[in-house]
């Protein structure tokens, strides 16, 4: 297999951008080949004027193409459960589509980044299997800008679904052919408009020049302009703006009745660690309910909802579910056997030397105290922010480092190994008074905010200093500041702060989980790219958590 040229992972960011009305006329004449509806059955009876449509989604992939533990890493023990994958997702659409007589298949973005099969292969192989699934119209995640234009514009001349994304206005030509602000589905009467976050200037590699509009008023424009100028009834939102955006557009437009979101990883639906029911109904401006419905990540559910609109576009009834693809769910065996010979050259890649280490980076103890594998990915997590962003200092549980690095040449593998869990970087901004709590919390072993056990120290980065004493568990002093500069943390301050996604989502009881995240690039990345750059590493204990036998704390 041809790999793509030039592609290299990239790290960098670009800098911000606004919207073009010009999408209009340049986007709308887009075409691409059309899945075929498939025969389907009204899942709810109701008024002979009603219509009835089931949605299959998926959102925030991320490369995942192969079976999965529940952490996302690969799934090499079945007994232990095995999730996902999308020889999984296309059985179980094929066999539901074939049960109902009007359906759509849609994908919410962030397919790249998180697997060798995108650091491996690029785009190359997730356009292959995307076009497998005949999806009906596709948006873009901000990881699809990670590479910058040319290389997305490369990306989806190889798609042959629809692309759409209407706050997105990009000088790169295949982008400015492909991508078009709505869809329509005129056996259906039916329009989508799709939106992506617009921080991705700040997050992604988007070009210099690439401008991105407010989602919530761009959805509204283009809600406005298809109900006047195309022959629709109803419209579909297809975001990747995260849930907590998603339920403020529900709240803030007309003529929307259902958001299908991505971005924030939001899990939702009846099972443990929910963050809100399948659908989350709100009310819109007109005081109508709106449906906001979105699939988790890494293709671990297959979303599905079935409903039936009036004839002016409101829903009246809905069933459906999230489907958990476990075990039990068959793989489409012919794509499962693409997806397995494509793992055949990873090992090679795993070999990949990118750089030495002068020591032991070792794990143990991680969990309870500060390690020198510690230190060393927080800086590398608050290197890779501190010139895109105004962060203050970094901290990261312990127990998501899993292996030691012997001195001597590191691999990609080695990294890969050590942090095997796909988690990425984001960012939380933080009161003083929230972070000391998170400390207080890491010194006493129990959380200062819900009262249950801390699950492992966290690691913390250059520019802070936690003192603690460890007879009574009490933490004495929290700093932060840059350039030798520390000083206590200010409790009415607010600190941006980098850390991992599953740290920011509750992970480890280190700190209250945040709702809605912007997820970046992964730990294992972010690390190799820091020791591709400076080629040997020579890390010991940094003395960052101080013992001390104070007992009274500076801050209260």
């Amino acid at each position: 297999m041809k790999r793509w040229a030039n592609f290299a992972l990239s790290l960098a960011v670009a800098t911000t951008v606004l919207a073009d009305e010009g999408l209009e006329a340049r986007l709308k004449d887009s075409t691409h080949p059309q899945a075929p509806s498939k025969p389907l059955q009204a899942s709810v009876p109701g008024c002979p004027d009603n219509f009835n449509i089931s949605i299959f989604h998926v959102n925030d992939i991320h490369a995942h193409l192969d079976e999965i533990t529940t952490s996302g890493t690969d799934c090499t023990k079945p007994a232990g459960g095995c999730y996902g994958g999308y020889a999984r997702i296309k059985a179980a659409v094929d066999a539901g589509r074939k049960t109902v007589n009007n359906s759509l298949f849609l994908n919410m973005g962030d397919e790249f980044q998180g697997t060798l099969f995108y650091s491996y292969y690029g785009g190359e192989v997730i356009a292959d299997t995307l076009n497998q699934l005949s999806f009906d119209a596709m948006t873009l995640g901000n990881h699809e800008f990670d590479h910058g234009d040319a290389y997305l514009g490369q990306f989806l001349d190889n798609l042959t679904m629809p692309i759409v994304c209407a706050n997105v206005n990009s000088a790169d030509k295949s982008i400015n052919s492909t991508v078009k602000p709505y869809h329509l589905f005129p056996q259906y009467k039916l329009a989508v408009i799709a939106v992506t976050t617009d921080t991705i200037p700040s997050i992604s590699n988007s070009d210099d020049s690439t401008t991105f509009a407010d989602p919530i008023k761009t959805v509204q424009y283009w809600a406005d302009y298809v109900y006047e100028h195309e022959q629709v009834e109803r419209v579909i939102a297809m975001t990747h703006v995260g849930y907590d955006v998603d339920l403020q557009m529900a709240q803030n437009t007309t003529g929307i009745h259902l958001i299908i979101g991505g971005h924030s990883h939001t899990l939702l639906g009846d099972m443990v660690g929910a963050a809100g029911p399948y659908p989350t109904i709100e009310t819109n401006l007109n005081g109508e309910d709106v449906y906001v419905i979105t699939a988790y990540r890494y293709g671990e559910y297959l979303g599905r909802i079935d409903v039936e609109f009036d004839p002016a576009g409101k829903i009246v009834s809905y069933a459906g579910q999230p489907i958990h693809l476990t075990n039990e769910t068959v793989q489409d065996a012919d794509l499962q056997a693409q997806i397995e010979a494509w793992r055949v050259p990873f090992d090679a890649f795993g070999n990949e030397v990118i750089g030495d280490t002068a020591v032991l980076l070792n794990h143990n103890g991680c969990k309870t105290a500060e390690c020198n594998f510690g230190d060393l990915i927080c800086d590398a997590m608050l290197a890779y922010r501190v010139n895109q962003s105004d962060v203050a200092g970094c901290f990261v549980n312990g127990g998501g480092i899993r292996v030691d690095l012997p001195a001597g040449n590191v691999t990609r593998g080695d990294v890969i190994t050590a942090f095997p869990f796909g988690n990425a970087v984001t960012e939380v901004v933080l009161t003083g008074k929230e972070l000391w709590d998170i400390f207080a919390g890491e010194a006493a072993g129990v959380s200062a905010t819900n009262g249950n056990p801390v699950i492992t120290f966290a690691q913390i980065s250059q520019g802070m200093r936690m003192t603690y004493n460890p007879t009574t568990k009490t933490l004495i002093n929290l700093e932060v500041g840059q350039g030798g500069e520390m000083s206590t943390v200010d409790f009415g301050a607010s600190y941006r702060m980098v850390t991992s996604d599953y740290v920011a989502g509750g992970g480890d009881n280190i700190m209250p989980a945040k709702s809605d995240i912007v997820v970046l690039d992964t730990l294992d990345e972010v690390l190799t790219a820091y020791i591709q750059r400076v080629g040997s590493v020579d890390v010991e204990l940094q003395g960052r958590v101080v013992l001390t036998n104070e007992t009274t704390p500076v801050q209260s």
